[in-house]
C-alpha cells in the first residue's frame, strides 16, 4: 500500500505508553482478584463445615492475583507500543501472543477517546480508531489524558486531509 511517498508496512511502532499504565493495569488485576477472594474468604469465615474448602482457594487465588498484578503489567508495558504517522496508525500489543495492527489513514472512519473511572484516577485515556476492518477497532490504551487529546486532534486533522481509499 502506498500513498504519496510513504509506504504503509508492518514495522515496530516507536512510542511507549505512559508509565502510569502499569499502575492502572495492576489496579485492574487487584480489583478483579479482590471480589472473588472476598466472597470466598467471607464464606469461609461464616460456613464452618466448608471453611477449608473456601479459605484454601481464597488464599491460592489471592496469591495468583498478586503475582499477576506484579508481573503482567511490567511485561505489558515493555511490549505495548503505538505510533501515528501521516500514513497510518501502528499498534503492537501482547507479550506471549503479540498482535500488530496497522490502520491506514484512508480507512479510518472515527476516532474516539474513552476515560473510565480508573483511567481518570490515573490520568489516562484510551484512543479508539475505528476502521472498516473485520478485525475491529485499533485501541491505544494507557495514554496520558493530554497526549490522547492531542492524538485525537492530530488524527482528525490528518484523516480530513487524506483522500478515501478507492479499493
Amino acid at each position: 500500500m502506498t500513498r504519496g511517498e510513504g509506504t504503509v508496512r508492518l514495522r515496530p511502532p516507536r512510542n511507549r505508553l505512559d508509565p502510569r499504565a502499569a499502575g492502572w493495569w495492576r489496579t485492574q488485576w487487584l480489583l478483579l482478584t479482590a471480589a472473588p477472594v472476598a466472597v470466598l474468604g467471607l464464606s469461609g469465615a461464616f460456613i464452618a463445615p466448608a471453611r477449608t474448602w473456601l479459605l484454601v482457594p481464597a488464599a491460592a487465588l489471592a496469591a495468583v492475583g498478586l503475582l499477576c498484578a506484579v508481573l503482567l503489567p511490567r511485561w505489558w508495558f515493555r511490549t505495548h507500543r503505538w505510533e501515528v504517522t501521516d500514513e497510518a496508525v501502528y499498534v503492537r500489543t501482547g507479550f506471549f501472543l503479540q498482535e500488530w495492527r496497522i490502520a491506514p489513514m484512508s480507512r479510518i472512519q472515527t476516532v474516539d477517546t474513552v476515560r473510565g473511572p480508573l483511567e481518570q484516577l490515573f490520568g489516562l485515556a484510551t484512543v479508539t480508531v475505528t476502521t472498516a476492518s473485520a478485525k475491529g477497532a485499533v485501541r491505544i490504551e494507557g495514554l496520558a489524558h493530554e497526549m490522547a487529546a492531542e492524538l485525537v486532534e492530530r488524527l482528525t486533522r490528518i484523516t480530513q486531509a487524506t483522500p478515501g481509499d478507492a479499493t
